[in-house]
């Protein structure tokens, strides 16, 4: 099902089903009641104002739990009271004495049609039945029959449409959730092809080395010598830092220039070898900051410095931001940059200011 941050479709058409049906049945019974009264004989007037007010009760009632969501029962209650005091009273009220109530016959089929959106059958059939009785007794056979085929085809149609829709708003929940999955996946693959190219930007210059040192030396390597090379490429390999653990930082940002997105005009300082974690947090940094310049500077290249110490400075001239206004959600400067750079030990920095370009400085160890 959606996340917690991501309305279920389903529950969102429940709830809205739930607001709008017993409101919008208050006030059109509320109108249908005030033509019935206009048409009910004179002699029956005070019984059909007293059922408009049961009416206008109702109503008000309806309308209060659509906004609140409390007090439902009650609500349900005065809906079968209004259509059971109507639908008794249909001979007293009607226009032409022995005619079929028009008022009655709508106040039913419309209380039968909107509760099968609002409860489920176990509690509107033995309410709509009550109703229909209470409707159809005292009519002839033929008006009975006819008026007990309307409502129950009405009713079911009703019902059949709210689970029709109920099921199409769980599939959508479905498809929504399976894409979200999908986007997931999708996500965590790009994620591992970019460390995977990060890791062998960092290994080449120290597995390619171990592996060219046992083929010179030959038969003359001893197995303790390759055993220590395999534990410090393996140290690399998981990132962690320790003795021989360390890599040349200039051959692993090149690894990462290749696949940059914009033209990096670079100028390099020697700089001694670095732990492997170390030169994984400023490869994933540099190319973090590389991303930025792509897709916020509004330019095509950057300048990328590495300076004795260690200190690599990537800087563009693009429109720049004012880092104070960056939102929170936005984790590329703060995840990618500052956080990850602090966790192998070091510092990073963002400069900017709107119209003037930015600068990201990247320090190891902390100074």
């Amino acid at each position: 099902m959606p996340s917690d941050r991501e309305t279920s479709v389903e529950a969102e058409f429940s709830r809205v089903v739930g607001r709008f049906a017993g409101p919008a049945r208050g006030a059109g019974l509320l109108v249908i009641s005030v033509f019935g009264v206009l048409a009910t004989p004179s002699g029956a007037l005070p019984l059909a104002f007293g059922l408009l007010a049961l009416a206008v009760v109702t109503a008000v009632a309806e309308q209060l739990v659509g906004k609140t969501g409390r007090g439902r029962p009650v609500a349900f209650a005065l809906t079968l009271l209004r259509a059971a005091a109507i639908c008794g009273t249909q001979f007293l009220t009607a226009p032409e004495a022995a005619e079929l109530n028009q008022w009655a016959l709508n106040v039913l089929t419309i209380t039968a049609i909107t509760l099968q959106w609002e409860w489920p059958p176990k509690v509107t059939v033995p309410a709509i039945a009550c109703l229909l009785a209470i409707e159809v007794v005292p009519l002839g056979a033929e008006d009975g029959l006819s008026v007990v085929a309307r409502v129950l085809i009405e009713a079911t149609l009703a019902r059949v449409a709210f689970l029709l829709l109920s099921r199409t708003t769980r599939r959508i929940d479905d498809l929504r959730e399976r894409r979200a999955r999908l986007t997931r996946e999708e996500s965590l693959a790009v994620q591992r092809r970019l460390q995977e190219r990060e890791y062998l930007a960092v290994l080449h210059d120290t597995a390619a080395a171990t592996f060219l040192t046992v083929a010179q030396r030959g038969e003359t390597t001893e197995p303790s010598e390759v055993a220590g090379y395999a534990r410090r490429d393996l140290a690399i390999l998981t990132g962690e830092s320790g003795p021989g653990s360390v890599v040349d930082l200039e051959t692993s940002l090149r690894g990462v220039l290749a696949q940059s997105p914009v033209k990096v005009e670079t100028r390099w300082s020697p700089v001694a070898p670095i732990p492997a974690s170390a030169a994984l947090a400023m490869v994933r940094a540099v190319r973090e900051a590389l991303m930025n310049v792509d897709r916020h500077s509004g330019v095509g290249e950057a300048r990328l410095t590495v300076e004795d110490g260690v200190r690599v400075t990537i800087r563009d001239e693009g429109r720049g931001f004012d880092p104070a206004k960056t939102p929170a959600q936005r984790r590329g400067v703060r995840g990618s940059l500052v956080e990850r750079m602090a966790a192998a030990g070091g510092r990073a920095e963002v400069t900017s200011a709107p119209g003037a370009g930015t600068t990201v400085e990247l320090v190891w160890p902390h100074e």
